[in-house]
């Protein structure tokens, strides 16, 4: 098979596509014995038309029952008894399948994972024990209040949005999917279009490309599943608040929610990451030092800002007592206003320039660490866009940053979800 480098002035790894549409990037680490494999699939929970809703979840641990060629249970003893380590995740722009092993080691190990990911069996037998597997980790996630808590704070902002959905799905769905659909969705999504494949470590272009070529070349035809419809990308409009009793919750929770950009609008989604450490990472943080450290209302507040492909979500997440709790919400909007109104001053936003780059640093030291950002940042965008990140964070001003928190955070327009003990 051939491919097409894809060149860019500063990307430290090579990327290429191959003539089957399938993405491969590489990046040398001659320091290190190791080798990290990560395959990125464009089929997560976004994908699923509504008669599968949780397959996605579901297909990644059928994935692992094997093939026609490959027993179950056979990847894992084949990758373990060769020192490997193998993982996976779905989330909602993806599905996400890891090999770690020894650099020797990753011609005999790679073409078991690509022969579960390209011909996956899903027999029916396994079909039936997987699906009680999954049943238990949703039943589980119902006894754990911040699951619950972020859930509903999901369901309320994005709505209709497939973002909106519990990646697990739920019982009532699950008992209704069939192994039939299941390969019909496999075999619709798992194509090379759709793929990303990235090594890292102390292996050379040419082998790894090598092993690339052996073990993703002979896709299955695709095959036409339920189409998944157009959903209009959602808007918060006015105040959605909601609260829930929740049993064995000892502290309450107040999870705040604005609506912000994806991936279209990268550069704003940079000055709102910026946004997020300066209101609630360390204890010189606006949130952490005057709700924690002052004043006490809180045991602790953190803001998180979630990139995704189309609509991301910027929050702040405070544990308290339940007689703090409207206060505390309005202190935090008080802190918007005042960046709104009043600006960031110089320091504070050296602070966090440094903060973010030196935590991006930190981020790029191992295989695993940059074979996760180069596939998360080409499934949901372009990899190349995952080096410009310290750059863009160094260039913003005060005054950009106050124009996105007046844009974006809105005190008239976000979502609440509250949880107090019963």
């Amino acid at each position: 098979m051939s491919k097409q480098q894809l060149t860019h002035p500063v990307f430290p790894a090579s990327v290429f596509r191959l003539d089957n549409g399938l993405t491969f990037i590489h990046q040398e680490i001659p320091t290190t014995p190791v080798v990290v494999a990560d395959v990125w699939v464009k089929a997560g929970t976004f994908h699923e038309p509504e008669p599968w809703f949780g397959m996605a979840h579901f297909l990644e641990h059928m994935i692992f029952k094997g093939t026609a060629t490959l027993a179950p249970g056979m990847f894992d003893h084949k990758i373990e008894n060769m020192g490997g380590v193998s993982n996976a995740a779905t989330s909602y722009d993806y599905a996400n399948y890891s090999l770690t092993t020894a650099a020797t080691y990753l011609e005999d190990t790679l073409p078991h994972l690509g022969e579960l990911l390209l011909n996956a069996a899903i027999p029916e037998d396994e079909f039936i024990r997987e699906r009680d597997v999954v049943l238990e980790e949703i039943r589980a996630s119902y006894d754990d209040s911040d699951w619950v808590g972020f859930q509903c704070l999901l369901e309320s902002v994005y709505q209709n949005h497939p973002y909106g959905r519990s990646i697990l799905g739920n019982e009532e769905e699950l008992l209704q999917h069939s192994p039939e659909a299941m390969r019909c969705f496999h075999r619709a999504h798992y194509q090379p279009e759709n793929m990303t494949v990235v090594i890292a470590g102390g292996i050379n272009q040419q082998q790894a490309w090598d092993a690339v070529n052996r073990s993703f070349a002979n896709f299955a035809e695709p095959v036409k599943c339920p189409q998944i419809p157009r959903v209009a990308k959602p808007v918060i409009n006015g105040i959605r608040r909601q609260e829930l009793y929740l049993p064995h919750l000892e502290q309450a929770r107040l999870l705040i929610a604005w609506l912000v950009p994806g991936v279209e609008h990268l550069r704003a989604a940079y000055g709102l990451d910026l946004l997020s450490v300066l209101l609630a990472e360390g204890r010189t943080s606006r949130l952490v030092r005057d709700l924690r450290e002052e004043l006490q209302l809180v045991q602790g507040i953190c803001s998180n800002f979630s990139l995704q492909r189309e609509a991301s979500l910027f929050t702040i997440t405070a544990w308290l007592e339940p007689e703090h709790l409207e206060t505390v919400e309005n202190l935090i909007l008080s802190h918007l206003d005042d960046i709104q109104n009043q600006g960031i001053n110089e320091q504070e936003l050296a602070r966090t320039r440094r903060l973010l780059c030196n935590e991006y640093a930190f981020s790029t030291e191992t295989p695993n660490q940059l074979t996760g950002m180069y596939g998360y940042y080409n499934t949901i965008a372009q990899a190349e866009l995952s080096v410009t990140y310290p750059q863009q964070i160094r260039s913003f001003d005060t005054q950009e940053l106050q124009q996105l928190a007046n844009q974006y955070l809105s005190p008239q327009n976000y979502a609440v979800t509250i949880l107090k003990p019963c």
